[in-house]
C-alpha cells in the first residue's frame, strides 16, 4: 500500500487528490511544520530535502510533486488522467506540471521563504514584495495561454488540475486579485466540487492524531 506524507496547505494536496481520483489503496501521514518534523531524522531518512510530499511505494520513495503525479497516472492508467498512449500529449503535461513546480511554486516561496536565496533582510523584503507582481504574472499566462479548458489540457481531466488547484489556493494570501484569472477561477471553483476534492481536503482538514 501506498503512504503519503504530507503537511495541510502545502503543493502535497495535488497528490493527495490524485490518489483519490485513482482509487488508489493508501494511507496518509502528517508532517508537523510546526514542530519542524520536517527537520528531524525520522523524517529525514524517508525524505532528505525535508520537505513534502512523499510517497511510499513498495519500490521506494518518490518525491517532487511531478513526479509522484505522473507515477499515480502510471501505476493507476484506468483512472485516465494521463495521456498515457500519446508520448507527445503526456510530455505536454508534463511540461506544465514542471512550470508550476519550477516556476510557480519559486516564485510563491518568495513571501515567506527567502531565506532560501538569502540571509539579506533587505533582501528577503524585496523578495516578499515581489511576490504579488511574480505570482500574477505567472498566472496571466496560465489563464490566458496555458489553461485550455474546461480543464487544463482541453476536455480531459488529467493530473495537471489537481496541481493547479493546489497551487491557486495560495493566491489570496499572495496578494494577487483572483479575479483577474476568471479561467483559473472558475476552474478551482468546479474542482472544489469533485468528490475527491472534499474527500482530500475533509482527510486534511481532520484533526491530528
Amino acid at each position: 500500500m501506498l503512504t503519503l506524507y504530507f503537511t495541510p496547505g502545502t503543493c502535497a494536496l495535488a497528490s493527495h487528490i490524485a490518489l483519490e481520483e485513482a482509487g488508489a489503496e493508501y494511507a496518509i501521514r502528517r508532517v508537523n511544520f510546526a514542530s519542524e518534523e520536517q527537520r528531524q531524522a525520522p523524517y529525514l531518512e524517508i525524505n532528505p530535502k525535508g520537505r513534502v510530499p512523499a510517497l511510499v511505494t513498495d519500490r521506494g520513495i518518490l518525491t517532487e510533486t511531478p513526479a509522484i503525479l505522473a507515477f499515480i497516472a502510471q501505476s493507476y492508467p484506468a483512472a485516465h488522467l494521463a495521456p498515457l498512449d500519446d508520448a507527445f500529449a503526456f510530455a505536454e503535461v508534463q511540461a506544465f506540471n514542471a512550470y508550476l513546480c519550477a516556476t510557480v511554486h519559486v516564485a510563491h516561496a518568495h513571501r515567506m521563504r527567502g531565506r532560501r536565496w538569502t540571509d539579506d533582510e533587505a533582501a528577503i523584503e524585496a523578495l516578499k514584495r515581489g511576490v504579488p507582481r511574480s505570482v500574477g504574472s505567472c498566472f496571466a499566462l496560465i489563464d490566458t495561454t496555458l489553461f485550455r479548458g474546461p480543464w487544463v489540457m482541453g476536455e480531459a481531466y488529467s493530473i495537471c488540475d489537481p496541481y493547479l488547484f493546489t497551487l491557486s489556493q495560495w493566491l489570496e494570501a499572495d496578494g494577487v486579485d483572483l479575479a483577474a484569472f476568471p479561467r483559473v477561477l472558475d476552474h478551482r471553483t468546479r474542482m472544489a466540487e469533485r468528490a475527491a476534492v472534499v474527500r482530500a481536503l475533509a482527510a486534511e482538514r481532520a484533526p491530528a492524531t
